[in-house]
């Protein structure tokens, strides 16, 4: 985990002001992968007390844009933010409860990148989910 300072260089790293806001918003996207935005508000005011919902939305939005974080948004669901950006990675999201884990892109004779079809654009990302159930939720289901 990150320390405040590290925090504090990442956004200096990507041109943006250090703020408090800022801060506790991706120190609580590091420490909650997957974390929708009221969880993420939760978490803010915990550590900092009143901040406004749109202060972290706008926080969100910039981390978002600068590259520090990667905002998922699951069918069905409120978008989520993580932390994990720069590869190409997946997602698997459970029908039952909603939990997310991440799943590295496949490898081999066929990897993510390579479409049946691009249409001449030029390929640098793919987002594919997978859906089932979850350990938990599986186990409650077959019992």
């Amino acid at each position: 985990m990150p320390t405040p300072s590290e925090f504090e260089r990442m956004l200096r790293e990507v041109a943006l002001r250090v703020t408090s806001p800022r801060v506790a918003v991706l120190s609580a996207v590091h420490e909650n992968p997957h974390a929708d935005t009221e969880s993420i508000i939760g978490i803010v005011r915990g550590n900092l007390g009143a901040v406004s919902h749109q202060a972290v939305y706008d926080v969100l939005k910039a981390l978002t844009s600068a590259g520090l974080v990667r905002r998922i948004q699951p069918l069905g669901s409120v978008a989520r933010y993580e932390t994990r950006v720069g590869d190409n990675h997946h997602h698997v999201v459970c029908r039952s409860c909603e939990a997310i884990a991440d799943i590295d892109c496949a490898v081999g004779h066929a990897p993510c990148l390579t479409a049946s079809d691009d249409h001449g654009f030029s390929i640098d990302e793919a987002e594919v989910l997978y859906w089932g159930l979850c350990p938990d939720c599986s186990s409650t289901g077959s019992s």
